[in-house]
């Protein structure tokens, strides 16, 4: 998410902190090409304008003009608005109330809205340690709820079973009866969609709430659709009444507009988003790490937040072990590999380092992606033990049956060869350093991690 935006602003913030001072007409320029750059990300025009009014108003005093460094001042005016303009703090699902706790999902069809309620679902019982139960409310699309079915199947979260004909505040009222008999903390209610807002619609969501009282009333929105998004969250919280908003398929949108404006709109926080097809690909929406992406500042916290929960410790150690000695070996390669993978690949990862853009810009440029991530996985499990163990076996005939296996070239097979070898003579060197990370020499690349260079 905010591709085109990061981008964008960082090519105007760049020429501003090239400069020693700054006049009022240089801040006035670089803020026009703020405007536009946000208006072109689909951000909503009044917060536009809110944004360039704050900032010029501060922008234009004594606070830059005088600063010792005018160009980071005025990206941190930038900053601490888009951060007041997205709540400031993030804001988690509220579940202190007497269970089973009812959470009622709208939102309109093709949203995302019965997969995210799986998400939801499973979130809370692994991260919050809840028993919840999903219930179906949609009657009116084939096989929604059969759909919420076999996805709580396939992450062993039970739903309430299915009775043809049942209408929708029914289907509420059993659902929130058997929650309570069988002792759930949370009781997800999937409500119907519609390709577009309709009274009807309305109506049924208007009913339901009356009848459950939900505690929470989550809307589920399509980052992608932009202003549309924007102007949904604004219908259903004046007929509805939102509590939060959930934005899907942000792994999707280069732009970024909705979640920019979805708060100032609507008055409701973002309090999750949806970062992947998975049903475990859903996070904390944190609005100082957004903005921090979104300036070129990258997200170190949850780079680390998201290290510690795909890495293995003992692992981890293992391997730091065998760093220290000069060990490293083809499978431990692999086992990078998949923990990249795991972490969101390569653009899951430089999306949160800090100056993403130029990192991503040399990736692209050097032909480093996810591909390249799962051909030199498939190269090295198409590898005998042995040959993982002692690349050095790795000749002319053993190279063509591992690129037959592998669905790859013999060239690739070089390639891989030759960057695990940069890689362990990087580690015999920090051996030798007694642990400390050597200079890299000239074409090394340095910001991009060993074993990725071309």
């Amino acid at each position: 998410m905010f591709d085109n935006l990061t981008e964008r602003l960082g090519l105007v913030f760049d020429g501003l902190t090239r400069r020693g001072i700054l006049s009022e007409t240089d801040v006035t320029s670089a803020l026009r090409e703020v405007r536009v750059a946000l208006l072109e990300a689909d951000v909503a025009l009044p917060v536009v304008r809110d944004l360039i009014a704050e900032v010029q108003s501060r922008a234009v005093g004594q606070e830059v003009l005088k600063s010792v460094t005018p160009g980071q001042t005025v990206i941190k005016i930038v900053h601490d608005h888009l951060v007041s303009v997205l709540g400031s703090e993030s804001v988690e699902i509220e579940l202190n109330a007497r269970p089973p706790v009812p959470i009622l999902i709208v939102g309109l069809q093709g949203s995302g809205k019965t997969t995210t309620t799986a998400k939801i679902a499973n979130y809370l019982v692994e991260k919050k340690s809840k028993k919840v139960m999903m219930a179906s409310l949609d009657v009116r699309r084939p096989a929604a709820q059969e759909q919420l079915r076999v996805l709580g199947d396939q992450i062993l979260i039970p739903t309430l079973d299915i009775k043809l004909g049942e209408k929708p505040v029914d289907i509420a009222k059993r659902a929130m009866k058997r929650g309570r008999e069988e002792g759930y903390d949370v009781v997800l209610l999937d409500t119907a969609g519609r390709l577009a807002i309709d009274d009807e619609m309305m109506t049924e969501a208007i009913a339901i709430r009356e009848t459950v009282s939900p505690h929470e009333t989550l809307l589920i929105a399509d980052a992608m659709t932009g202003q549309d998004a924007v102007n949904t969250g604004k219908a259903f919280n004046e007929k509805v009444g939102l509590t939060g908003i959930v934005l899907t398929r942000v792994d999707g949108d280069a732009r970024g507009g909705a979640a920019l404006s979805m708060r100032a709109v609507t008055g409701c926080p973002i309090k999750l988003l949806g970062t992947g097809e998975k049903l475990e690909s859903l996070e904390v929406f944190h609005p100082d790490r957004v903005v921090g992406r979104i300036l070129g500042m990258g997200d170190v916290v949850g780079l680390v937040e998201k290290a510690q929960e795909v890495v293995d410790e003992k692992e981890a150690q293992k391997v730091a072990k065998k760093l220290q000695k000069g060990q490293f070996d083809l499978e431990d390669m692999a086992d990078q590999l998949r923990q990249v993978k795991k972490m969101g690949g390569m653009g899951g990862i430089m999306s949160m380092l800090p100056g993403v853009g130029k990192i991503q810009k040399q990736m692209s440029e050097h032909s480093i992606d996810d591909g390249l991530i799962r051909r030199q996985e498939a190269i090295i499990l198409s590898m005998t033990p042995d040959e993982r163990h002692r690349p050095a076996l790795i000749k002319a005939s053993r190279k063509r049956r591992i690129a037959s296996g592998s669905g790859t070239s013999v060239q690739e097979i070089n390639k891989l060869l030759k960057q695990f070898q940069q890689m362990q003579s990087m580690m015999k060197r920090m051996k030798k350093s007694g642990g400390r990370m050597p200079s890299l020499g000239e074409g090394a690349m340095g910001s991009l991690p060993p074993g990725f260079r071309r």
